[in-house]
């Protein structure tokens, strides 16, 4: 395969599964329900071999995956990468009960899985988690005056979670949580651990937002919720690796979401320009508008490059993954605005009712911009690296 290309199975796959996306999940996605999980939806993935492929499939094939699904349903996509973001720290990091117990259901989804990082004191500075996880005693004295990260000589550590996470994708709704909370107060990202948290756990209440992009995201309350050391996906203290680990995977396949966005917006604006009449001819006849197509089709295959490189290079272990995943995040979701914005110019007032494509596109786009890493943030990790790079020389 030569750089930068796809393979010819690889592109019949990408249709094959926009037309799944046009035929057998937009009817489904059309029945939701804003703001709640559309469970018929997410099972319809699993039966479809999808969501276990996340599983199976390395970067660059998550990325086909969700450019292919938003082309035709943003929801199918965001549902299918709702539970590889929620579930991939216990497939990569959990135990093998944890893993036996949680990942075949995420596969034919019968489980709804959540991802809950942000809190309302610390989104885009994911290492200033408040949210607390105390060392409880074997014998339920409750936790010590001062906290103790020790477990007990004679038992598993215990801890209970207390706090509260907020604007996370899937909550209330989800059967499970990937929750990180700070083990040890003053340590910045390295006092940090990941905990699995079903929700049935006592002390675990949630509400949901209303958001303007429509699916569902909520807040979640830990009021002393326990936990022990089997519920720890990886190793305490040690959980800002799992939520980074997770956001350098997901981070180029969120550029292709909007890579997705941007060739549908691309492609109604193509067929709008086209037969649209204005001024004696066609709205493509104005060179003011075919240059604008122009440059819409250049920045979304531009960013489709970038996303592609990102993902192979994660792929192939190459070095630079972070920045390169920042890279990929930034320019899709900056472009898929653009393109997004400059369609609904285009195409008039007819694009803003409620129902039309880009009504839809706009609402959706915006957001990507800010989760998994705020586009200031990607510059952030984008010069931390290239600093490091030109220090080491």
């Amino acid at each position: 395969m030569t750089a930068f290309s796809l393979e010819p199975a690889q592109l019949a796959w990408c249709a094959e599964l926009r037309t799944l996306a046009a035929e057998r999940l937009r009817p489904l996605a059309d029945k939701g329900e804003p703001g709640h999980v559309n469970r018929a939806l997410v099972a319809e993935l699993g039966s479809l071999g999808l969501l276990g492929r996340l599983f199976t499939s390395g970067a660059l094939d998550l990325c086909l995956m969700r450019e292919s699904l938003a082309y035709a349903c943003t929801e199918a996509e965001t549902a299918l990468a709702l539970q590889g973001l929620g579930a991939h720290p216990v497939h990569a990091h959990g135990t093998q009960e944890q893993r036996a117990r949680w990942i075949p259901r995420v596969a034919d989804g019968t489980a709804i899985a959540a991802f809950a990082l942000s809190e309302p004191g610390a989104g885009s500075d994911a290492a200033a988690l408040e949210l607390r996880a105390e060392p409880e005693s074997p014998q339920g004295e409750g936790p010590p005056a001062v906290p103790a990260l020790a477990a007990a000589p004679d038992g598993p550590a215990r801890w209970r979670l207390t706090g509260e996470k907020c604007w996370i994708s899937n909550a209330p709704e989800a059967d499970f949580y990937t929750v990180f909370a700070r083990t040890a107060p003053g340590a910045g990202a390295r006092g940090v651990t990941a905990f699995l948290v079903p929700a049935d756990r006592p002390g675990l209440t949630g509400r949901g937002l209303d958001m303007l992009s429509p699916h569902p995201i909520g807040a979640l309350d830990f009021d002393a919720v326990p936990v022990t050391a089997d519920d720890v996906l990886g190793a305490v203290d040690r959980g800002f690796r799992v939520a980074m680990g997770t956001l350098n995977l997901f981070r180029p396949s969120v550029g292709a979401f909007a890579v997705g966005m941007a060739q549908a917006a691309l492609d109604a604006t193509l067929a709008h320009t086209a037969g649209r009449d204005a001024f004696g001819g066609k709205l493509r006849d104005l060179q003011a508008v075919s240059h604008q197509v122009a440059e819409m089709a250049l920045r979304t295959e531009a960013a489709r490059l970038m996303v592609h490189a990102a993902a192979s290079a994660h792929d192939a272990d190459a070095p630079g993954v972070p920045g390169r995943s920042a890279m990929a995040k930034l320019l899709a979701t900056e472009t898929a605005q653009y393109v997004v914005d400059a369609a609904v110019q285009l195409h008039g007032a007819r694009a803003l009712q409620r129902g039309h494509l880009l009504e839809h596109l706009y609402r959706e786009v915006r957001a990507p911009r800010i989760y998994e890493g705020a586009s200031e943030v990607q510059r952030g990790i984008i010069a931390k690296e290239l600093y490091a790079r030109q220090e080491a020389r």
